[in-house]
């Protein structure tokens, strides 16, 4: 029977079918990307006779055992004991050189002396979704002499899968200070953490009960923000005398090979950062590294992820034309060198540290394998990951 010979009643039953099957191929096709998105592990290149041992966040947060908040703490030991230094990458998985960093330093870095600590995956649970309304990428990938190593772009916070609803105003638990509802589930806003809180807050509280129970010297969590905003190109230090003299240091030193960069105080009136709550409830010296990623800005075009690899966008292109300091703070740019300013920042924190207190109580952090500010603009990031063996 041709469709012009059915009746009225019989043609909205159709197209009403019709409506429904489209509809529920969409949801079923929906429904697995976000099943597969959110089940799919990134691989990191473990070096058998270089990794000491890998410990799990549930080890310092008894109440994260068996969630996707478990991360690994990879640990990379010297043969003398030392000082040691806690990288963190992945405390807000839209910021991907932070991972891609310390996946960089987890696969080159050999330890003479002291212990390096390396989390990549920081908020597990916000690489398992996106940020709503945002149409942001799900992965990127970095082409290797291996092939392409592909990475996960989630959302700043953890998933609502993990922790709902959110109040109408989060009040830090430590301070009582009153922040935006949505960071009560930001990771960067949760220290020093609860065993006993939200999901957010254990997650944190794992982290510096790391720091504490193993009495890190120096921690550096890896970040990035949009070019329009003011902290990008910085290292944000505690207030501790001795980290402050380090960030001097250091971003001397990085200035004075044509990376330009600042330091600042952490604010004392701003709290359950790392750079603040971690150098008050620890000993150890506390960092925040910043660099220039378009994908986050609010004048951006298209989410997409030669945006991501690239920091080209036309509309910073315009921006960039009415000069830096009018809109920008700084230009944006390519993950090669947002990675490269994070790996040479760790490196040069590490020397300050040698240079001022290396003669004092446990001496110097002795760690070798950072490839090179210039050789990471040069070859480009995916030459320093390793291959994947499996």
């Amino acid at each position: 029977m041709k469709i012009m010979q059915l009746s009225k009643k019989q043609k909205g039953i159709l197209y009403s079918s019709c409506f429904i099957i489209l509809a529920l191929v969409i949801t079923f096709w929906s429904g697995k990307n976000f099943y597969d998105f959110a089940h799919y592990e990134t691989e990191f290149a473990i070096r058998e006779n270089v990794v000491t041992r890998v410990e799990k966040f549930s080890k310092y947060s008894p109440r994260l055992k068996g969630t996707v908040g478990d991360s690994n703490i990879y640990v990379i030991e010297g043969a003398e004991p030392g000082p040691s230094i806690l990288i963190i990458g992945g405390t807000h998985p839209n910021e991907p050189a932070g991972q891609v960093a310390a996946t960089v330093l987890l696969e080159n870095l050999t330890v003479e002396r002291g212990t390096v600590y390396i989390i990549t995956e920081a908020n597990r649970s916000a690489y398992t979704h996106s940020h709503p309304q945002e149409a942001s990428i799900q992965y990127f990938g970095i082409e290797t002499p291996y092939g392409v190593r592909t990475f996960k772009f989630g959302s700043r916070a953890t998933n609502t899968n993990q922790q709902w609803p959110n109040p109408d105003v989060y009040v830090h638990r430590n301070s009582g200070q009153k922040l935006s509802s949505a960071d009560t589930r930001n990771l960067n806003r949760a220290y020093p953490g609860s065993e006993n809180g939200t999901y957010t807050e254990r997650v944190a509280y794992a982290i510096t009960e790391c720091i504490r129970q193993n009495n890190i010297t120096i921690t550096i969590d890896l970040h990035e923000a949009s070019p329009e905003y003011q902290t990008i190109n910085t290292i944000v230090s505690h207030n501790r005398k001795e980290a402050l003299k380090i960030a001097a240091a250091a971003t001397l030193m990085m200035e004075s090979n044509d990376v330009s960069i600042r330091y600042e105080e952490s604010p004392l009136n701003l709290h359950g950062l790392t750079h603040r709550e971690l150098g008050d409830y620890t000993d150890t010296l506390a960092f925040l590294l910043e660099t220039s990623n378009a994908s986050q800005g609010k004048i951006r075009g298209a989410f997409t992820e030669e945006l991501v690899l690239t920091g080209k966008d036309k509309f910073y292109q315009k921006a960039m034309e009415k000069g830096i300091g009018k809109i920008l703070y700084a230009a944006p740019v390519s993950l090669d060198e947002r990675v490269a300013r994070h790996v040479y920042g760790v490196y040069e924190i590490i020397q300050a540290f040698n240079k001022y207190y290396g003669t004092e109580g446990l001496g110097e952090l002795k760690v070798n394998g950072f490839p090179s500010y210039q050789d990471i603009m040069t070859n480009g990031v995916g030459n320093y990951l390793k291959e994947i063996i499996k």
